[in-house]
């Protein structure tokens, strides 16, 4: 949209109705912007112009301008532009006719941003007049199309509104103008007030709706999954086993691990929007589907399994409670398994009831879990008498110093940590419900980070309380007490308060101390009744929170698409989208385990596929650094690529501390799953770091392969085919593939003739693309690229110049054979020849295919459905088929369409583009046996059966080489090449040369050595002692028969007159040419006979290319050569390379 139109519209009052809700009087407005009025609304028309021209004028005593009326007349009286006043008074008395200034007419704004300080011819300087009551633009940005920076346009959902906002295109900012200025009115939209935004925003979110902050959400959640039941049962024995300060160590390195995690887990989680899925997503958007989906689905496995295991600790301990009271119900294994299933069900009731409930819930186990701790550390510090024979003294140095140092019994460091571990993952509690965060950016690393940091804290401190006040080993017995004279022969800190363990220590028969009980942190405390409801809140807390993050994951992989089958599970119910589905198979799968009773091997392989996401979240933020992406700007600043690598790497070498069984198990688990979905290629785009990577690294490469100078050995024939649309020709692109494939560049090059149309740069995108996905899609390792030009030598040129980058640019310029030359207009004919000189001048080589039947396919019609048809349907088998529905865009539609034109078998142009900007010729892909097709004439169904002969294996066979001039060895090159692929593996090479007769012996030896040396297998070389021979009558008068139309015969005629013939057709041949190369002529026509003598049978002819001088054979009669030379043969290769060498014998 541009500026409003100055010509008169229709009566102002007219427009009233429009706007008489909004001013129904611009003259009585306040200055500034109303209560009602947004700062950045803009003030509209008023009801009439006359009103506003009266109020304007005596408003102030500076004249408005001429502006006034004539912006009462401007967008159909919608909007007006006032208050541009002109110190030169022009203009005052202004009717509504007069027109406005110069510089409101910018074609682009109604003021331009520069005309404000002045106009382009410095005579006016405009302001804006803040006085006036009728002041119109209030803020930069509304009086232009070119929209403003705006949040709306970078969502990827829908805006507060519920429409996603869409900044101007390109286009539509730069094209010419198709309607009327300001019809739609704003673009930028009339901007709301705060109160109608906050409506609008209130209205747009589902209510009740619960979304956690970063206390609530995260931090609770982390400390409670962190601090499980090894607090309580296990942190002492591993203070036993290790020594105080090894189990310092011990914490500290778990810690390590985790904290980096953290780091990563934060940067990632700041570095754009996240939903829901936790480290699911956290993976899958920064390293892609394959590993995303491999770890979200163990992953989500996993926490399903954890909650087994949680459930079970919780009801083995119920047991044991149960049998100190004699209180069992059947026996130990079964009791579990009742109580484990009461249990799991109804933790599942509270998490089906709603995230709130969870969350409340939460709330309660944590102070359960907190008050626990507390009761223990207030425990510690009252040393009772009845608990000394259990091995409690109270804070001592000498206890402190005797369990400073290890004492590992059956157990090393490694098994110790191993068991401790596990107590500290889930770190990631907060993360795996990310959708239900009201800021997942802020509330992650926040919640996070201080979760590990307390949790950190309260483990070191409870490791030095324990090895401070508690033995390791007591007998519990109250006589097993010293008298003083004994004290000397005792040995241990519990000698100072006058206790001697060592007899149950020499019998190994202690049940109390460090070492030996696990309840001991219950003994400590001050009311051991709270420590075990502790541990029955962290088993439940650590339940409940796998029991939640399971589904949240699953129901984010399931969305995504990526396994087949699980779709079902992606669905969500109510106001928060819970996953019920993934809830109830989350139930099935603990409740199958919690039945098993019996996770001491499952356990591992827990700890390790929580270990694996730990360690591909710290890769994935070395690899987006190392990938140096611009769109990596993670707002947490505190990490480091190489710390995330060590973290990465240290979590791989703790799974196998903890299991290398189940270490190796883990990682085959993740290969086979990032192989099937490597495999399966799911259809999304994430923008992942391997994106960006391979990005970076195909740059890197390709920089450092320009620097390198070629060398023969590393030739390779990087080829621009001429194909037009890349599924036009198909035979073309399937020869040239076979011997390309993993060996060279291929670039299907399609000159698109724009003649007097006005090219449609935006459809050449559009088919770009879109015939790029189609090769990717038909697996074809080649480019496409289309350009615009006036005709198809210009267009060959460019491609010929520009195509390519670096050393990855094309050498050989592959045609196909101009089957219909004598048929249309000749000028195509010395456009066709003129692009083999080009690619000559170039140092090109040329390759021209033939094939009898012809190779363009694109007028054959009523076949199949239209690409676009594919796209949406892509897992039929495709069939190259093309469909030309050439008729212009504003024809009557009951006429037929053109077929085939002169130009549309040479290689590479197609049609141009309508009117309108559609393709007129549009290709068809995908075959449906429910379509109804067009029989096809015989020619046309011989012609769709050769285009697909280079797609089958071409069974035992030969390729003949008629290696008749050196090029270098690109005529050797190519079949060698074709002989080394699957479909050719079965056809042996066949060398022609050409000789003397007296020495066909002589140089059959030499071609023999020759290619030996190039270490190229062949069958058989025949040398041909009779090129040099007359060829038959017959075939000569056929030649003279074909090039009669397009002789100059100047003889005929005066020499000025046909000077100015050859002028105006280059192409014809002067009688002084065709005798002068009468001998090539006849050596044309002759190798045609000695090719249906000895070739006749073969899969394919590869052939040296007939070289004609540029400037002195014309291009009628080298195409008469060309056509002599190949004419009723089986498929052939004309080659001819750009006499560089191409092959060696040196190592």
């Amino acid at each position: 949209m541009s500026e409003p139109s100055s010509a008169p519209s229709a009566p102002a009052d007219s427009a009233a109705p429009e706007n008489d809700f909004l001013a129904p009087d611009a003259g009585q407005r306040p200055s500034g912007p109303t209560p009602s009025q947004s700062r950045f609304q803009v003030d509209l028309v008023s009801e009439t112009a006359g009103v506003s021209e009266e109020k304007s004028a005596s408003s102030e005593n500076s004249a408005a301008g001429g502006d006034s009326g004539a912006g009462g007349e401007e967008a159909k009286g919608r909007f007006r532009v006032v208050n541009f006043a002109d110190p030169n008074g022009s203009g005052s008395g202004a009717s509504p006719e007069a027109v406005p200034p110069e510089g409101l007419q910018n074609g682009d704004t109604v003021m331009s941003e520069t005309s404000l300080h002045s106009s382009t011819g410095g005579q006016h300087h405009y302001h804006y007049d803040t006085h006036t009551n009728t002041y119109y633009l209030r803020t930069f940005g509304h009086n232009t199309i070119d929209a403003v920076p705006k949040i709306d346009f970078y969502r990827q959902t829908a805006a507060p509104l519920g429409e996603k906002l869409v900044r101007p295109t390109l286009s539509e900012l730069h094209d010419g103008l198709e309607k009327e200025p300001f019809e739609d009115g704003f673009p930028n939209g009339d901007e709301l007030t705060p109160a109608e935004e906050a409506a609008a925003k209130e209205a747009a979110e589902p209510k009740g709706v619960v979304k956690f902050g970063w206390i609530k959400g995260v931090l609770v959640r982390c400390m409670l999954n962190i601090w499980g039941v090894m607090l309580f049962i296990r942190m002492t024995w591993i203070v036993g086993q290790a020594g105080i300060a090894l189990a310092c160590v011990i914490v500290g390195m778990a810690t390590v691990v985790t904290t980096i995690t953290g780091l990563s887990t934060s940067a990632i989680a700041t570095n754009g929007f996240v939903r829901g899925g936790g480290a699911y997503y956290l993976i899958s958007r920064s390293l892609g589907p394959e590993f995303g989906g491999s770890i979200g689905l163990i992953f989500a496995f996993a926490n399903a399994v954890a909650v087994a295991m949680y459930v079970v600790g919780f009801a083995e301990t119920v047991v044991e409670l149960l049998k100190g009271v004699d209180a069992l119900m059947t026996d130990d294994i079964n009791d579990i398994r009742i109580i484990g299933t009461i249990t799991v069900i109804v933790l599942l009731g509270i998490s089906v009831a709603g995230m709130e409930w969870e969350a409340k819930a939460q709330i309660f186990l944590l102070v359960v879990l907190v008050t626990a701790i507390v009761n223990y550390f207030i425990g510690s510090f009252i040393s009772l008498e009845s608990k000394k024979p259990s091995g409690f003294f109270g804070y001592d140095g000498e206890i402190m110093w005797e369990n400073m140092g290890p004492d590992f019994r059956e157990e090393t460091f490694f098994s110790v940590f191993a068991i401790f571990f596990p107590a500290a993952t889930g770190i990631l509690a907060g993360a795996n419900i990310s959708g239900d965060l009201a800021d997942p950016q802020m509330a992650i690393p926040r919640g996070t980070l201080l979760a590990i940091l307390i949790t950190g804290i309260v483990y070191l401190g409870v490791a030095v309380s324990t090895g401070s006040c508690i033995v390791r080993d007591a007998s519990g017995n109250s006589n097993d007490t010293i008298s003083t004279q004994f004290t000397t022969n005792c040995t241990g800190a519990s000698c100072k308060f006058g206790f001697d363990f060592s007899s149950c220590k020499t019998q190994k028969n202690c049940q109390y101390g460090l070492h030996s009980d696990f309840q001991v942190m219950s003994l400590v405390s001050g009311f051991s009744p709270i420590i075990s409801a502790g541990i029955f809140s962290a088993t439940l807390s650590s339940a409940l929170a796998s029991l939640v993050s399971a589904p949240k994951v699953f129901q984010a992989l399931c969305k995504d698409n990526i396994y087949p089958y699980i779709g079902i599970f992606a669905k969500g119910y109510g106001k928060n989208n819970e996953p019920l589905r993934g809830y109830i198979l989350t139930f099935g799968i603990a409740l199958a385990f919690i039945l098993i009773a019996e996770l001491n091997t499952i356990a591992p392989i827990i700890s390790n596929f929580f270990l694996a996401s730990y360690a591909l979240i710290n890769f994935s933020v070395f690899h987006a650094s190392l990938a140096n992406s611009p769109g990596w700007r993670p707002s947490f600043k505190y990490y480091n690529m190489w710390v995330s690598l060590a973290g990465a790497v240290l979590c791989c070498v703790v799974m196998f501390v903890i299991n290398w069984a189940s270490a190796l198990l883990t990682n085959v688990i993740v290969m086979a799953l990032y192989i099937y979905v490597s495999h399966k290629k799911p259809d999304v785009n994430w923008g992942s770091s391997t994106q960006a990577l391979t990005y970076q690294q195909a740059l890197t490469h390709t920089l450092h392969l320009s620097a390198v100078e070629d060398h023969v050995k590393n030739f390779r024939p990087q080829c621009l085919v001429m194909t037009g649309y890349p599924n036009s020709r198909p035979a073309l692109l399937d020869l040239v593939h076979t011997f390309t494939k993993n060996v060279g560049l291929m670039i299907c090059g399609h000159v698109r003739m724009q003649g007097y149309r006005k090219p449609n740069f935006k459809d050449l995108a559009a088919d770009q693309s879109r015939y790029q996905r189609w090769l990717m899609r038909n697996e074809t390792k080649a480019f496409y690229t289309p350009v615009f030009a006036e005709d198809l030598r210009q267009g060959s040129q460019y491609l010929l110049q520009a195509a390519g980058l670096g050393r990855l640019r094309p050498n050989t310029l592959v045609l196909g054979f101009k089957n219909d030359w004598r048929d249309g207009d000749m000028m195509n004919v010395e456009t066709y020849i003129n692009m083999i000189h080009d690619a000559f001048d170039f140092q090109y080589g040329a390759v021209i295919l033939r094939l009898q039947e012809g190779l363009d396919v694109s007028h054959i019609q009523g076949q199949d459905e239209l690409l676009s048809s594919q796209e949406k349907s892509s897992g039929a088998k495709d069939v190259i088929v093309s469909i030309d529905t050439s008729k212009d865009s504003d024809c009557d539609s009951s006429k037929p369409s053109s077929k085939t034109t002169s130009l549309q078998n040479s290689p590479a142009v197609q049609k141009g583009d309508d009117d309108d900007g559609k393709t007129t010729t549009q290709p068809l892909l995908k075959k449906d046996k429910k379509s109804p097709t067009v029989p096809l004439n015989v020619s046309d169904q011989r012609l769709l059966e050769a285009s697909q002969q280079f797609q089958q294996k071409q069974g035992k066979g030969t390729v003949d080489v008629w290696w008749l001039f050196d090029d270098g060895g690109l005529t050797l090159l190519i079949p060698y090449l074709l002989t080394n692929k699957k479909r050719w593996k079965d056809c042996k090479i066949r060398v022609f040369i050409g000789g003397k007769i007296n020495r066909i012996d002589h140089d059959r030896r030499a071609m023999a050595t020759l290619l030996s040396k190039f270490r190229i297998d062949f069958s058989d070389i025949t040398v041909l002692g009779d090129i040099n021979t007359k060829p038959k009558k017959e075939h000569v008068a056929t030649f003279e028969e074909m090039v009669e139309p397009y002789r100059l015969k100047e003889d005929n005629m005066e020499l000025e007159a046909a000077e100015r013939l050859k002028n105006s057709e280059p192409w014809r041949i002067t009688d002084n040419e065709l005798e002068l190369y009468r001998a090539k002529t006849n050596r044309q026509i002759r190798l045609n006979e000695l090719l249906k003598e000895h070739s006749s049978t073969a899969n394919l002819i590869v052939m040296s290319l007939p070289l004609a001088r540029k400037g002195a054979v014309s291009s009628a009669l080298y195409m008469a050569w060309l056509e002599v030379l190949s004419k009723d043969l089986p498929p052939i290769l004309l080659v001819r390379g750009n006499h560089q060498s191409v092959l060696t014998f040196y190592s």
